[in-house]
């Protein structure tokens, strides 16, 4: 057994993280140039991914997950952002999308619908942001309102990541009185009657990854499908992400990873005045730096992932992880460019895109300056 194999947590790990490696290998990197300059989703990739057991790591065998610790499921996650952070971050998504049915749901609701959620033939998404209130997240303005046995909703979601093309969306919304206390959580499929997503935006990067508003226009959503009970949607949306935002470390690490094997690489081939330029003092302690803050990033995020594992508490410390990790991928992503000069600024090679996929991942999951006020409250 090797050393690597002994620190893994579950005899399945290894098995697991060589499938991702593959499939990474086969099926996402020989295609993210193509389905990134084309804008298009790469839906049957996620279905890929789903069929062979990669979409439901973290969830229960009685409901068709691996029921893997979260510290495996990342450094899955890390793979495949190593090769396409775009398929990485779906998985995150549709992860985050699972967990309310998955931790908030009824003994019913979880057998009805859950196995179907996480065995990969349907896609997830997260409604919680609005357009007037993207970390404010407590005082949302979208409206639920009982009639009979259902809730009408009213409202606009914004940034919605997989809209137009999930299966199944969680929509938060107000159902009593103003802050925390009146958010409820609703899971509505995407027939439901009145939720429109809207034009998708045009993005920076992760051009294959929809984003967009989901308009709910007196959107009818049947009352059993209301997660937890009438108020809990607040600390059902706080808890998720705390998970998710592990999910994103994940993304920055692997991302980040990514671009300094490729700049690497380049400088071992790259010769100027006579030598490669990696033997280059300037240019060798920049990939050095590089090596080491992602290696800390990466125990940082594991360290958050095992306290989530033991059952302890993990929150200021994924706020740590997600604040760290997607800080350090913009640097390295910058860096990374420099290390490539003129080459690196155009899409002959990648790490042009690495540069503007990780920006977007200090913003994601909650801003690093709401991570910065999460932890400065912990103190």
């Amino acid at each position: 057994m090797s050393s690597v194999a002994r620190l893994l947590p579950t005899p399945e790990a290894h098995d697991l993280l060589e499938l991702a490696r593959e499939l990474a290998d086969k099926e996402l990197a020989p295609n993210v140039d193509d389905f990134e300059a084309r804008g298009e989703f790469p839906r049957e990739l996620i279905r890929t991914l789903g069929r062979s057991g990669l979409l439901g790591l973290p969830y229960s065998a009685e409901y068709g997950g691996a029921e893997q610790p979260y510290e495996v499921y990342l450094q899955v996650l890390e793979i495949l952002a190593g090769r396409w952070v775009g398929i990485a971050e779906a998985v995150s998504v549709h992860t985050l999308a699972c967990y309310p049915l998955a931790h908030h749901g009824s003994v019913e609701q979880r057998a009805q619908w859950l196995p179907d959620l996480i065995g990969g033939e349907l896609l997830g998404a997260y409604c919680l942001s609005e357009p007037a209130g993207g970390s404010d997240a407590a005082n949302l303005a979208t409206k639920a309102v009982r009639e009979g046995d259902d809730y009408v909703v009213t409202g606009t979601k914004a940034w919605i990541t997989h809209a137009g093309v999930a299966d199944f969306y969680n929509v938060f919304c107000r159902t009593g009185g103003p802050g925390p206390k009146g958010i409820s959580c609703l899971l509505a499929p995407a027939d439901t009657p009145g939720l429109n997503p809207q034009a998708r935006e045009k993005t920076m990067g992760l051009r294959a990854s929809p984003v967009a508003q989901v308009a709910l226009d007196g959107a009818v959503v049947p009352a059993h499908r209301l997660i937890g009970a009438e108020g809990e949607g607040f600390r059902i949306a706080m808890g998720a992400l705390d998970s998710g935002r592990l999910g994103i470390a994940a993304c920055a690490v692997g991302l980040a990873q990514g671009a300094l094997d490729y700049a690497a690489g380049y400088a071992k081939g790259r010769v100027q005045f006579g030598r490669p330029i990696i033997e280059m003092q300037g240019l060798g302690f920049m990939l050095a730096d590089a090596a080491t803050e992602i290696a800390a990033a990466r125990a940082l995020m594991l360290y958050a992932a095992r306290l989530r594992d033991a059952g302890l508490p993990y929150s200021t410390e994924a706020a740590k992880a997600k604040l760290f990790a997607t800080d350090m991928a913009m640097k390295v992503c910058t860096d990374m460019v420099q290390v490539l000069g003129g080459a690196g600024y155009v899409a002959d090679h990648p790490v042009e895109r690495y540069f503007r996929e990780a920006k977007v991942l200090q913003i994601v999951e909650g801003t690093n300056q709401i991570q910065r006020m999460v932890i400065a409250r912990s103190l």
